[in-house]
């Protein structure tokens, strides 16, 4: 009787909690779910380094060489990341992935200096996250739930043009917009809608990868995977630290340390709407030490992907949105991912099968993960009501936030390290929550239904 009770509970929150963070799912599930979170994130993992990888001019060998590293600090930094050893790692299922917040800094680092010179700044600057990280509870109340939920809410918002552009066919696709590439996304979203809401278990936990390969495979005799790619990688990567070199300037520390700082608020609200999705406290003593770890692990990430000759590393919000989809947050599957992206990096041929998804395809997909993402951070911010506060603060931050998104342009004419900085719709938007909420007073309460 006891039982069903409970069951019946469940069914009316509207929850099916498959997996929690300690449970260990079958083997198949693993499989499905780590390729799955992998299909999320792949493209977000390979699109900074291949950016830098045209600005510095790199040979088609040395850019593979390139991608291939950032896939292996990915599964390296997500494993230590979910195991969570000593002081490192938030032992939520939270992949790590290349930052796309560096983007903008590494690309005026790569046209004054090169490769070197963006390694050494993503090196020299790391300490400031790792330091950051000791004193998350500390400033706990200058970081409150309406701030970073704000922030995960912009990182939702901020993907989705690039998951509609994907859907279009990709940045520059000649055939941008067409009706075969509508229809494919399409065709994905429904995959995954149904998937999603008539399937049971793994059916429906691994609704995105069925949504994917579907796509995939439909696309194949539409002529649109090109398979080139495949037969030109390599076979194996081997690590070389240090490879291209490192250098600094000191006119670009400002930048890079900003971008550690936006990184760390990132990783505060990814783990923070992680621990909200799996069902894990979202404060208290556990999420303070989980934060902790997690940022140090993010900055110690970032100077090991410096290192072994790629870009910083951090946690990926897509795949908040997989575990919100699945309803599976066990660690278990964060192993797995981590081996996935490992072979992908080592074995450069696999990487290549996954890297020419067609653009439709990954979009059809992204566009419903996003979504999620956004949503997760609305819920964070709202927590225990949305008072006027809080109303105000997150109209002002997504309004600046989207209106940098909408019109990159309007920063052109600052100093080129503030256009650097304020280009981003994160820094935007978190730095104008972070000041309203320091500068508006929390509302008064309220005595026999009246303010006092």
């Amino acid at each position: 009787m006891g039982d069903s009770t409970e069951k019946t509970t469940e069914e009316e929150k509207g929850t099916e909690v498959l997996y929690k963070l300690e449970d260990k799912p079958p083997f198949y599930a693993t499989v499905v779910l780590s390729i799955q979170h992998m299909l999320a994130m792949f493209v977000g993992i390979i699109t900074p380094p291949l950016i830098i990888a045209g600005v510095v001019g790199l040979d088609p060998l040395e850019t593979g060489y390139f991608v291939s590293m950032a896939l292996i600090i990915s599964g390296v930094t997500t494993f230590f990341q979910v195991k969570q050893l000593g002081p490192f790692g938030s032992g939520l299922l939270a992949v790590q992935g290349t930052s796309f917040t560096f983007v903008p800094m590494a690309i005026v680092a790569a046209n004054l200096g090169g490769l070197p010179l963006v390694l050494g700044m993503a090196l020299i600057t790391s300490p400031v996250e790792m330091i950051l990280s000791r004193f998350l509870a500390q400033t706990r109340k200058i970081f409150p739930p309406v701030v970073s939920g704000t922030v995960v809410m912009l990182i939702g918002l901020g993907l989705i043009e690039t998951a509609i552009t994907d859907i279009g066919g990709g940045v520059g696709a000649i055939d941008f917009g067409n009706v075969q590439n509508l229809a494919i996304a399409l065709f994905v979203l429904i995959i995954i809608v149904i998937a999603n809401i008539y399937g049971k278990g793994i059916i429906k936990a691994g609704a995105v990868a069925i949504g994917l390969v579907a796509g995939y495979l439909v696309a194949i005799p539409l002529g649109m995977v090109d398979f080139a790619p495949i037969v030109e990688a390599g076979w194996v990567t081997v690590p070389i630290p240090f490879k291209y070199g490192l250098s600094f300037n000191w006119a670009l520390i400002i930048p890079w340390i900003l971008a550690y700082i936006i990184t760390t608020i990132e990783t505060v609200g990814d783990l923070t709407a992680i621990a909200e999705v799996s069902g894990e406290p979202i404060e208290g003593k556990i999420h303070d030490e989980r934060l902790k770890r997690g940022v140090l692990l993010d900055g110690v990430g970032s100077a090991l992907a410096a290192v072994f000759n790629t870009l910083p590393n951090t946690t990926f919000s897509q795949n908040t949105g997989v575990i919100q989809f699945s309803k599976i947050s066990s660690r278990v599957v964060g192993y797995g991912v981590a081996i996935v992206l490992i072979l992908l990096g080592v074995f450069p041929k696999i990487g290549a099968l996954v890297s020419v998804m067609p653009k439709p395809v990954l979009g059809g997909a992204t566009i419903a993960l996003f979504g999620m993402v956004a949503m997760a951070g609305m819920k964070i911010a709202t927590k225990g009501g949305l008072s006027d506060k809080k109303m105000f603060i997150l109209a002002f931050s997504l309004a600046l936030g989207l209106g940098v998104t909408f019109r990159p342009d309007i920063v052109n004419q600052l100093p080129e390290w503030m256009a650097v900085v304020f280009s981003s719709n994160i820094t935007v938007g978190f730095l104008t929550a972070f000041i309203l909420n320091l500068l508006i007073p929390e509302p008064k309460k309220e005595k026999n239904g009246y303010k006092a």
